[in-house]
Protein backbone atom coordinates (compact mmCIF):
# COMPACT_ATOMS: atom_id res chain seq x y z
CA UNK A 1 0.00 0.00 0.00
CA UNK A 2 1.21 3.54 -0.74
CA UNK A 3 2.06 6.29 1.74
CA UNK A 4 -1.10 8.36 1.50
CA UNK A 5 -0.85 11.92 2.79
CA UNK A 6 -4.05 13.29 1.34
CA UNK A 7 -7.44 12.20 0.13
CA UNK A 8 -8.01 11.36 -3.51
CA UNK A 9 -8.69 14.68 -5.22
CA UNK A 10 -8.12 15.89 -8.73
CA UNK A 11 -5.05 18.08 -9.12
CA UNK A 12 -4.72 21.51 -10.69
CA UNK A 13 -3.42 22.10 -14.16
CA UNK A 14 -1.42 25.18 -13.16
CA UNK A 15 -3.59 27.29 -15.47
CA UNK A 16 -6.32 27.90 -12.92
CA UNK A 17 -8.49 25.12 -14.33
CA UNK A 18 -9.70 21.93 -12.75
CA UNK A 19 -7.59 18.99 -13.95
CA UNK A 20 -10.70 17.24 -15.22
CA UNK A 21 -11.68 20.17 -17.43
CA UNK A 22 -8.37 20.20 -19.31
CA UNK A 23 -7.11 17.59 -21.75
CA UNK A 24 -5.68 15.04 -19.28
CA UNK A 25 -5.99 11.42 -20.28
CA UNK A 26 -6.82 10.50 -16.68
CA UNK A 27 -7.52 12.43 -13.46
CA UNK A 28 -4.74 13.22 -11.02
CA UNK A 29 -4.76 11.99 -7.45
CA UNK A 30 -2.68 13.68 -4.77
CA UNK A 31 -0.83 10.84 -3.08
CA UNK A 32 2.71 10.37 -1.78
CA UNK A 33 4.39 7.19 -2.98
CA UNK A 34 8.03 6.52 -2.15
CA UNK A 35 10.13 5.82 -5.25
CA UNK A 36 13.68 4.97 -6.23
CA UNK A 37 15.08 6.54 -9.39
CA UNK A 38 17.47 4.42 -11.46
CA UNK A 39 19.38 6.56 -13.94
CA UNK A 40 22.56 6.06 -15.93
CA UNK A 41 24.70 9.15 -16.64
CA UNK A 42 27.58 8.57 -19.06
CA UNK A 43 27.40 4.84 -18.38
CA UNK A 44 27.61 5.32 -14.61
CA UNK A 45 24.49 4.04 -12.81
CA UNK A 46 22.96 6.36 -10.23
CA UNK A 47 20.21 5.62 -7.73
CA UNK A 48 18.42 8.14 -5.53
CA UNK A 49 15.14 8.49 -3.64
CA UNK A 50 12.10 10.43 -4.80
CA UNK A 51 8.39 10.58 -4.06
CA UNK A 52 5.20 11.42 -5.91
CA UNK A 53 3.27 14.65 -5.42
CA UNK A 54 0.40 13.52 -7.63
CA UNK A 55 -0.23 10.53 -9.89
CA UNK A 56 -2.47 9.52 -12.74
CA UNK A 57 -2.80 6.34 -14.78
CA UNK A 58 -0.20 7.61 -17.26
CA UNK A 59 2.48 9.08 -14.99
CA UNK A 60 3.12 11.42 -12.08
CA UNK A 61 4.64 14.58 -10.74
CA UNK A 62 7.59 13.48 -8.64
CA UNK A 63 9.91 15.34 -6.31
CA UNK A 64 13.62 14.49 -6.22
CA UNK A 65 16.83 16.10 -4.96
CA UNK A 66 18.41 15.93 -8.45
CA UNK A 67 17.21 17.51 -11.66
CA UNK A 68 16.63 15.56 -14.88
CA UNK A 69 16.13 17.46 -18.14
CA UNK A 70 13.07 17.10 -20.37
CA UNK A 71 12.94 13.94 -22.51
CA UNK A 72 15.30 12.04 -20.15
CA UNK A 73 14.41 8.36 -19.85
CA UNK A 74 15.00 6.40 -16.64
CA UNK A 75 13.47 3.67 -14.49
CA UNK A 76 11.35 4.43 -11.49
CA UNK A 77 10.84 1.81 -8.79
CA UNK A 78 7.80 1.69 -6.51
CA UNK A 79 9.52 1.30 -3.14
CA UNK A 80 6.69 -0.68 -1.51
CA UNK A 81 6.22 -3.23 -4.31
CA UNK A 82 9.62 -3.26 -6.01
CA UNK A 83 7.92 -2.85 -9.40
CA UNK A 84 9.86 -0.88 -12.01
CA UNK A 85 8.68 1.10 -15.01
CA UNK A 86 10.57 3.02 -17.66
CA UNK A 87 9.46 6.66 -17.73
CA UNK A 88 10.41 9.87 -19.48
CA UNK A 89 10.47 13.46 -18.27
CA UNK A 90 7.71 15.27 -20.19
CA UNK A 91 8.88 18.87 -19.74
CA UNK A 92 11.52 20.89 -17.91
CA UNK A 93 11.35 20.30 -14.11
CA UNK A 94 10.72 23.19 -11.73
CA UNK A 95 12.78 23.92 -8.63
CA UNK A 96 10.96 23.91 -5.28
CA UNK A 97 12.03 24.15 -1.63
CA UNK A 98 11.70 20.35 -1.33
CA UNK A 99 13.65 19.56 -4.52
CA UNK A 100 12.90 19.38 -8.23
CA UNK A 101 9.32 18.79 -9.37
CA UNK A 102 9.72 16.41 -12.31
CA UNK A 103 6.72 15.55 -14.54
CA UNK A 104 7.00 11.99 -15.85
CA UNK A 105 4.96 9.65 -18.01
CA UNK A 106 5.19 5.89 -18.43
CA UNK A 107 6.57 4.69 -21.75
CA UNK A 108 3.93 1.95 -21.56
CA UNK A 109 1.13 2.71 -19.11
CA UNK A 110 1.01 -0.13 -16.57
CA UNK A 111 -2.25 -1.59 -15.43
CA UNK A 112 -1.84 -0.76 -11.73
CA UNK A 113 1.64 0.60 -10.94
CA UNK A 114 0.34 2.97 -8.24
CA UNK A 115 -1.97 0.41 -6.61
CA UNK A 116 -4.76 2.93 -6.04
CA UNK A 117 -8.27 3.38 -7.39
CA UNK A 118 -8.70 6.44 -9.59
CA UNK A 119 -11.92 8.47 -9.71
CA UNK A 120 -14.19 7.63 -12.65
CA UNK A 121 -13.54 9.66 -15.81
CA UNK A 122 -16.82 11.56 -15.40
CA UNK A 123 -16.10 12.49 -11.76
CA UNK A 124 -16.29 16.17 -10.85
CA UNK A 125 -15.69 17.81 -7.49
CA UNK A 126 -18.73 19.08 -5.66
CA UNK A 127 -19.06 22.87 -5.65
CA UNK A 128 -19.78 23.83 -2.07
Amino acid sequence: MSDVNSAAKPGRSGRGENALSDTRRSPRVNVRVSLVIHYSANGIPEVWPAYTVSVNAHGAMICAAKNLPAKTRFETEHKMTGERQTVRVTRQPQSSPEGFLIPIEFETPPTDFWHISFPPSNWKPLDV
